[in-house]
């Protein structure tokens, strides 16, 4: 039994909803296999992520739903692209299960707890040889994935798929007020059906 979700590593939401479903999954008589895939933001929206708008985004997040995490990010060493380390954790799955979400959840902890910029070469060669993998350039696996996703209808990310349906952004209800500020509150009952998908078949 496995949960896949479409992803981006800059994505903050993923970044909660990873922790999330980590922790619950301790709980759950068979653990399902966490395979995390790429959902590539600056292929999708044709643009780099903006720091200043992920930097905002982290501190509603921070003040609403999870003041324990982010406590590294840095807005000035913000990744310009972060299709290298989707291509990196595509590689890890590769190689087993288990390097795969090592690999998807380090280069997050890099990102939003450390403060490393997961766009640069150096820090994905470190994290390549943590984990005996090789550093490829020009590796096509981000675009496969996304042209994936968008052919099994991925809205966004984090966009999960468990053995009883799919679900975007399950912990979190996400939406802007009328003068553009971002809205962001637990969705408890979301969650709980989100779980409870992921322990069927």
């Amino acid at each position: 039994m496995q949960v896949e979700v479409f992803a981006d590593v800059w994505c903050p939401f993923t970044h909660v909803g990873l922790r999330r479903f980590v922790e619950l999954r301790t709980h759950m008589d068979v653990p399902p296999v966490l395979v995390v895939r790429s959902w590539p933001l600056e292929l999708v929206n044709g643009a780099p992520m903006d720091p200043a708008f992920i930097a905002e985004e982290v501190d509603d997040i921070r003040g609403s739903v999870a003041p324990d995490l982010f406590t590294g990010f840095d807005p000035a060493r913000f990744p310009t692209t972060t299709l290298g380390a989707l291509a990196l954790t595509g590689r890890a799955y590769e190689q087993s299960p288990t390097t795969g979400e090592a690999v998807a959840l380090e280069l997050r902890d890099r990102l939003f707890e450390r403060g490393d910029d997961i766009g640069d070469p150096h820090v994905l060669a470190a994290v390549a040889a943590a984990h005996g993998l090789a550093t490829e350039a020009g590796d096509d696996l981000p675009r496969r994935d996304w042209e994936e996703g968008k052919a099994r209808g991925v809205i966004g990310s984090p966009h999960f798929f468990t053995p009883g349906g799919n679900w975007f952004c399950p912990s979190l209800d996400v939406s802007r007020t009328d003068d553009g500020h971002l809205r962001i509150t637990d969705d408890p009952e979301g969650f709980d059906a989100f779980v409870r998908s992921c322990q069927e078949g």
